[in-house]
């Protein structure tokens, strides 16, 4: 289900932290993903996208050998970025705040982008109505505590999430996708303006 995600995708948005701690970022290794992908003319791999303050990333991680585009967001940066990106990444994009994220990757040339993590990652993104789309897998394992994929803070509102498909997969592990609905203008009593939340 992940390689799908990614191989339908243009970058996969990471946090620094999760590569610190993994290592590595996910990849395709399906032969009939890769084939698909190279028949329209994509990389094999979707660009790695890493939120991140700082940039920084240890030299030693084997991120850096995998074969990919490495892009830094520089989300609210701790210093001024310079014209070009930090070591080993192959691109720079800077992002002032969350909500201005989908147009800065759409301008960047990427119209599709998986969020692989973290939850510190999910819950700013959940905060700034800046997903789409939730794809969450159900197994028989549960994981609470600092485990979880999302922080509490986040409150995720269940009026703003529609159940767009439901899927077994396999060793009795279940695909549930929600998809985010549209704020609607609606009318204020008196003056009859209209008014919408603002879209992330």
């Amino acid at each position: 289900m992940l390689e799908e995600a990614l191989a339908w995708c243009d970058g996969a948005l990471v946090g620094a932290e999760t590569i610190r701690r993994h290592g590595t970022t996910c990849l395709i290794h399906g032969s009939e993903l890769l084939a698909d992908r190279r028949r329209q003319g994509r990389p094999d791999q979707p660009a790695a996208l890493v939120a991140s303050r700082s940039g920084d990333l240890s030299p030693g991680l084997a991120f850096w050998q995998q074969p990919l585009q490495r892009w830094w967001l520089a989300a609210a940066p701790t210093h001024p970025p310079t014209s070009a990106p930090p070591a080993g990444f192959d691109q720079q994009l800077v992002i002032p705040s969350w909500e201005a994220l989908r147009p800065a990757l759409a301008a960047a040339g990427f119209g599709r982008v998986v969020l692989l993590g973290g939850a510190d990652l999910v819950s700013q993104l959940l905060q700034a109505d800046a997903l789409d789309e939730l794809q969450l897998t159900l197994t028989p394992r549960v994981l609470g505590g600092p485990h979880s994929w999302c922080r509490p803070e986040a409150r995720v509102d269940p009026s703003r999430w529609q159940l767009h498909e439901q899927r077994c997969l396999y060793d009795g592990e279940l695909l549930l996708r929600y998809r985010r609905i549209p704020c609607r203008p609606r009318q204020t009593i008196g003056d009859a303006k209209s008014w919408s939340l603002p879209k992330g």
